[in-house]
């Protein structure tokens, strides 16, 4: 492959790519195309070095989909384990890893989705991660609000956060990242939510609620 060569640029790009989200990816790259480099050029250039690259997707829905993807089609080889740490690197939470599986298991068959636990089983050891983990964040932080609704919940709070969580306003909850999660706060039949509340977790614990902005009535 020439320098000048397009293919060459995005493998060098996709290849730097790769060692951002993996740390000791050049190693790992260089020991599983070794008989085939031409085919590890092809590969990194065009998953890291073109699709990584593209705006649409954030990169933590661009590493559940390819988790999707690789689940349904089977391959709890190299493409698992790579993307189990590109996937942690990209913001994925561990639990969101168990949430993944078991939605794809209902269209990619038991079969499969009993194959890539036993893979994720290994997967978690060798990283020293806790098996099972712990709920996903946004699983964790819905318990939370649902707690602050009805008068069970205890980690302080302030009184203009405690009044967004509680009825009669929606909730629209969406992970940021492993340890984030963004709580719209919506009064019924309003397009514009009210307030915004950052909430972080550590495994399955509330650490940090913080109000962004309230909009006042």
């Amino acid at each position: 492959m020439h320098d000048n060569d397009p293919m060459a640029t995005l493998y060098r790009e996709g290849r730097r790519q790769f060692i951002e989200l993996v740390p000791d990816g050049g190693a790992r790259l260089d020991a599983l195309f070794h008989t085939t480099p031409a085919l590890g050029e092809l590969a990194v250039g065009v998953v890291y070095g073109h699709l990584h690259q593209r705006p649409g997707l954030d990169p933590r829905l661009r590493e559940a989909a390819t988790l999707a993807a690789i689940i349904a089609s089977g391959m709890v080889g190299p493409p698992l384990g790579v993307h189990f740490k590109t996937g942690l690197a990209s913001g994925l939470a561990p639990g969101e890893y168990t949430e993944l599986l078991l939605q794809a298991s209902a269209f990619t068959g038991f079969p499969r989705a009993v194959a890539t636990a036993d893979r994720l089983n290994q997967l978690f050891t060798e990283a020293g991660m806790t098996s099972p983990p712990p709920p996903a964040p946004r699983a964790v932080v819905l318990e939370f609000c649902e707690a602050v609704r009805d008068d069970r919940e205890h980690f302080p709070i302030s009184p203009a956060i405690r009044a967004l969580l509680r009825p009669p306003h929606r909730l629209l909850a969406t992970t940021t990242a492993a340890d984030r999660v963004l709580v719209e706060s919506y009064q019924q039949g309003q397009p514009v939510p009210r307030g915004l509340l950052q909430v972080r977790v550590d495994g399955a614990r509330i650490i940090a609620v913080t109000l962004f902005n309230r909009v006042p009535l």
